[in-house]
């Protein structure tokens, strides 16, 4: 799927006009968007970025990266997804960047998503929910989410004894066996969990276009 994950991520780049604070996501779809976004970068004001990852990919780059804080509201967010459904919502959280990247997804005019053919499904799910919670409501979270959804909460591991922690401080749970009828709906629902910081449906705030390698 490399070579479906560089098509998707050039052909991001028409998107991308003159004088732009262009957003970035994160993921190896998203890491060829900023290697051509490498070639442009002089007709670009800069970026701004989801996960402290893609901040020193662009860095690297010589690419310059604002803060969110100091920009307003961007024309445009690329980043990638770990599920899209033919109603472009999407599974996001696979690389623990899902609040950043929700967070710019809402300040942008145009979310362009671009994913390899083996993201598209029918329905949301088979891919584990993110859920990025503050450590102490872990437990409290974990359980909410049984009750709510029949789903199986897993706390997110980088080891047997290292839990995942989010560029935010916060864990994940990624939330199993589930297969989604109303994202939007879920995603509200989720979202009311005290502790919860935020899920990775990505249903209020859906991509506008998707694009897909091929």
């Amino acid at each position: 799927m490399t070579e479906a994950k560089r098509l998707a991520a050039e052909s991001a780049l028409q998107y991308v006009e003159d004088g732009m604070i262009v957003g970035v996501g994160t993921g190896s779809t998203v890491a060829y968007f900023i290697d051509g976004l490498a070639r442009i970068k002089d007709r670009i004001k800069g970026t701004v970025s989801s996960s402290e990852q893609s901040t020193e990919k662009l860095r690297a780059h010589g690419i310059e990266v604002f803060d969110l804080n100091s920009v307003g509201q961007l024309s445009l967010y690329v980043d990638g997804a770990d599920e899209c459904d033919p109603q472009r919502n999407l599974i996001k959280g696979g690389g623990a960047a899902l609040t950043r990247e929700k967070v710019i997804a809402q300040a942008s005019e145009k979310f362009v998503c671009i994913v390899d053919p083996s993201k598209q499904v029918e329905h949301l799910g088979a891919f584990p929910l993110p859920v990025e919670v503050i450590p102490m409501a872990r437990s409290l979270v974990a359980r909410e989410l049984v009750r709510l959804t029949g789903g199986q909460p897993v706390w997110r591991m980088k080891d047997e004894a290292t839990a995942v922690v989010t560029d935010n401080g916060n864990h994940i749970l990624d939330l199993h066996g589930l297969r989604i009828a109303d994202p939007a709906a879920l995603e509200t629902k989720l979202n009311q969990i005290p502790g919860v910081v935020t899920v990775g449906l990505f249903a209020l705030r859906p991509a506008d276009i998707l694009i897909v390698g091929k």
